[in-house]
C-alpha cells in the first residue's frame, strides 16, 4: 500500500486552470476599461447573484465580514443591544456584532448539524427578551433549521440575518440561503465554494427600502454623491473581483455538485473500512448542502490529524476554540461547560479536502489511512 501521498486541504490552482482563460479575457476587459469601483460590472453580478438565491435585491461589499456589520447596521441594531448567535462558527459573526456595539448573547448547536438547536435558542430568547436580532450561521454549507426559527420569533421585533458565508446555493426545504431572512450576508474569500481572487462580500434581501439602505451604507451612507443620509463605511466589491465571481458563478452548480460526491464517497468508505468516525448527514430540511467543508467527528482528533499529516494530508479544524471562551469576549460572563456542545465539537471535529477536484484515488487513501490509524 502507499505509504505517502500529498493531499492539499485545498487546491484552487486546479479550479483556476479550468477556467483560466475565461477569467483572463474578462480581466482584462475591466482593466482596459479602466472603471474598477462598482459600476455595472458589480451590479450585473449582483442580479445574477440575487437570482441564484431566489432574493429580489443583492448588494456586492468588501468582504463577509463587512456584509455581517452593514446587515446589522441597516436593521437598526447598536450599542446595547443584544444579538443572539451561535458559538461555534467563525469569529466574525460575533466579531460583527461587538464592532457594531451590541452585545453577542450565545446558545449552543447541534451536533448532527453544527447550527443552532432550537432548543436552546427557545431559552435564549426567554433569558433575554430584548433580543434585536438573531444569526443563525449555515455551516459548512448546510442551512440552520429556519421555519423553527421563525415560529419562536413569532411576532418579536428580531431581525433575522443569515449568516450564509459558507452556504451559496444551500437550500432548506428547496429555498435558497440568502433569501430566508431579512437580509442573507455572503463572503467571497477566496477558499468559498464560490471565491473571488480578494476578499469579497453581498447582501441579499428582499425589501427594496432595505436594499437601498444597505447600498448606502456601504458608499459612507451616501446615495446623492456627497450627500450623506447615514454615517456608513467604505466597503465595495470592486469590478475586477466582480467578474471573476460572474464567470465561477456559470461554473458553480457543478462544483457543488462535485463536492456532494466527494461527501457521500467519504461516507460510504469510511463506514464500510470500519473508521470509527462520525460522519454526519444533512438534516431531512437540508435539501442541498453544498459541503464548503466536510467535517467529520472522531476520538483522538490531534493525533489523528498528526498521523495524516506525516501521510501527507492535510486537514483542518474548525473550530478549536468556541467564540464563548475566546479572550476578547471574556467580558461577556461565559464559562466553560456554558455550551458543552460546541465544546465536544471544538474538541472533535476535524474537516477532510472535499473540494471539486478532488482526485479520487486521494480520497480514497485519506480514508484508509484513517482507518488504519485506529486499528493501529
Amino acid at each position: 500500500m502507499i505509504e505517502h501521498r500529498e493531499v492539499p486541504l485545498l487546491d484552487l490552482t486546479a479550479q483556476h486552470g479550468s477556467i483560466r482563460e475565461e477569467v483572463l479575457r474578462e480581466l482584462l476587459r475591466v482593466i482596459d476599461s479602466q472603471r474598477f469601483i462598482l459600476g455595472e460590472e458589480v451590479a450585473g453580478f449582483e442580479r445574477e447573484i440575487a437570482d441564484y438565491c431566489s432574493a429580489r435585491f443583492a448588494a456586492g461589499c468588501a468582504s463577509g465580514s463587512d456584509a455581517l456589520y452593514l446587515a446589522l447596521m441597516a436593521a437598526g441594531v447598536g450599542a446595547g443591544d443584544e444579538v443572539l448567535t451561535t458559538p461555534y462558527t467563525f469569529f466574525a459573526t460575533a466579531g460583527a456584532i461587538h464592532q457594531i456595539g451590541a452585545r453577542p448573547v450565545f446558545s449552543d448547536v447541534e451536533a448532527e448539524t453544527f447550527n443552532l438547536d432550537m432548543n436552546r435558542v427557545e431559552d435564549a430568547l426567554r433569558a433575554h427578551p430584548g433580543i434585536r436580532a438573531v444569526i443563525p450561521v449555515h455551516l459548512f454549507g448546510g442551512c440552520a433549521d429556519m421555519d423553527a426559527l421563525g415560529r419562536l420569533i413569532g411576532e418579536r421585533p428580531v431581525t433575522v440575518i443569515e449568516d450564509a458565508a459558507q452556504a451559496i446555493g444551500a437550500e432548506y426545504k428547496g429555498r435558497r440561503a440568502g433569501s430566508l431572512g431579512k437580509i442573507g450576508c455572503f463572503s467571497f474569500f477566496p477558499s468559498k465554494n464560490l471565491g473571488g481572487y480578494g476578499d469579497g462580500g453581498l447582501l441579499t434581501t428582499d425589501d427594496e427600502k432595505l436594499a437601498a439602505r444597505l447600498r448606502g451604507l456601504r458608499v459612507h451612507g451616501s446615495i446623492e454623491k456627497y450627500h450623506h443620509r447615514w454615517a456608513g463605511i467604505n466597503s465595495r466589491l470592486d469590478a475586477l473581483q466582480a467578474v471573476v465571481l460572474r464567470v465561477k458563478l456559470r461554473h458553480l452548480d457543478t462544483w457543488t455538485a462535485a463536492r456532494q460526491h466527494n461527501a457521500e464517497r467519504y461516507r460510504t468508505l469510511l463506514a464500510e473500512l470500519g473508521a470509527p468516525v462520525a460522519a454526519p448527514r444533512p438534516a431531512a430540511y437540508q435539501t442541498r448542502h453544498v459541503y464548503n467543508q466536510f467535517v467529520i467527528l472522531c476520538q483522538r482528533r490531534d493525533s489523528l490529524r498528526e498521523y495524516l499529516r506525516e501521510h501527507g494530508i492535510t486537514t483542518e479544524i474548525y473550530y478549536p476554540l468556541p467564540l464563548h471562551l475566546q479572550e476578547c469576549f471574556r467580558g461577556l460572563g461565559y464559562r466553560a461547560g456554558d455550551f458543552p456542545v460546541s465544546e465536544r465539537l471544538a474538541a472533535t471535529s476535524l474537516a477532510l479536502p472535499v473540494y471539486p477536484e478532488l482526485p479520487g484515488e486521494s480520497l480514497e487513501f485519506l480514508c484508509q489511512m484513517t482507518a488504519r490509524f485506529y486499528k493501529s
